[in-house]
């Protein structure tokens, strides 16, 4: 790959990553920092995927923007998601006063949320898959998972891993 690409790839990485995982100045609400992060993990992971697929200009002109697509539809989803089990929460706070009528089209609704995102997942895992090579797919595979590892290494390192994955509190 040339150098000058390189370097872009490796300047925009240690700028998403201080931006991403540096300590919130108070500027922005928690909702759009998270956002801004999700954004910037995207395209992360787009750039480092163009390095590792070794990805022609006419595979990158296909792929991003139908991934940038998912994402956004995704990303709609998960904000649904998000909306309904704050709703829940609400609702199992009071344990004397549970409501069976409000829990339950509750409970389907984040089920079906969560199964529309596994199947957004999948369409776009055989979209991005169709135009690539079979070195390519191998190399696809094999991306996704270091890509996620060194993700958690991060998080990890830095602390957050905990605070973004706090456990549910038992009472």
């Amino acid at each position: 790959m040339k150098p000058k690409f390189m370097g872009l790839i490796l300047a925009v990485a240690v700028a998403l990553t201080g931006a991403t995982f540096g300590q919130n100045s108070g500027q922005a609400p928690v909702g759009q920092n998270r956002e801004r992060v999700r954004d910037q993990l995207a395209t992360l992971r787009l750039l480092r995927m163009t390095q590792a697929l070794d990805l022609t200009e006419e595979q990158t002109s296909k792929i991003f923007p139908a991934i940038n697509k998912f994402e956004k539809d995704k990303s709609a989803l998960q904000r649904e998601i998000s909306a309904n089990i704050r709703e829940l929460r609400g609702l199992l706070k009071d344990p004397v006063v549970l409501k069976d009528d409000q829990i339950n089209p509750l409970l389907a609704a984040i089920k079906a949320g969560r199964d529309k995102v596994r199947a957004i997942d999948a369409e776009l895992e055989t979209f991005v898959e169709s135009n690539l090579t079979t070195l390519q797919k191998a190399k696809y595979i094999l991306f996704n998972i270091e890509f996620m590892r060194s993700l958690t290494d991060v998080l990890n390192r830095s602390g957050q891993r905990g605070a973004a994955f706090a456990p549910v509190k038992k009472r």
